[in-house]
């Protein structure tokens, strides 16, 4: 149901399985770093503290596949990006098949901030949603206070003549907290409407 792999322009976004990603690489993305705390602070997850988290992560990233509740992906930059070929985060898209809409996340390493690849990788799994999938609308989210991927998010929903749909307040619980959320959508027609050559 999902593509295995996509390409755009710089980015490479290869599904999470135990056949295609090397889980001891992708722990260093999700265990304790320097720049680990930074990366979570607005995540509704901790960073890995064990292998073990990694691999059951890599686990429900093919339970959620083979449901087709989900795909899950690593990014890496293509040749000639810095840094290409390594994990520079994972994303998702998570169809919710009776609401006919997917919901999309993101998680990248703070070295490759700044370089326009959430919305990237946004473009990518769009075409998926709406041109695979046939959903009827896109969600992007974020917590309340992030105010970088609240810009990244306002860039490619203004881009496709999407909208900002509010605060949900106390709607995402984490582990000390329940966190306040922006949502914002992307509908079929504004995707198809934005897209038209």
């Amino acid at each position: 149901m999902f593509p295995e792999r996509i390409e755009t322009d710089r980015l490479i976004l290869e599904r999470i399985s135990h056949d295609s990603v090397d889980i001891f690489v992708l722990h260093e993305l999700y265990s304790d770093g320097d720049d680990t705390e930074e990366m979570f602070e607005y995540w509704d997850s901790t960073p890995h503290k064990t292998m073990k988290e990694t691999y059951d992560y890599v686990n429900k990233a093919e339970r959620l596949w083979n449901d087709a509740e989900g795909a899950k992906y690593v990014i890496r930059p293509k040749d000639g990006e810095d840094g290409a070929g390594a994990i520079a985060g994972t994303t998702g898209l998570y169809p919710d098949w009776e609401k006919r809409l997917g919901n999309l996340g993101i998680l990248l390493d703070k070295q490759f901030w700044g370089r326009g690849y959430s919305g990237e990788r946004a473009d990518a799994l769009f075409s998926v949603a709406f041109d695979r999938l046939d959903l009827e609308l896109v969600v992007a989210a974020h917590i309340d206070g992030n105010e970088k991927s609240r810009q990244a998010i306002n860039k490619y929903v203004e881009r496709y003549g999407g909208q900002y749909e509010g605060l949900l307040r106390n709607w995402l619980p984490l582990s000390e907290t329940v966190a306040d959320v922006h949502r914002y959508t992307i509908s079929r027609e504004e995707y198809l409407e934005a897209t038209e050559c």
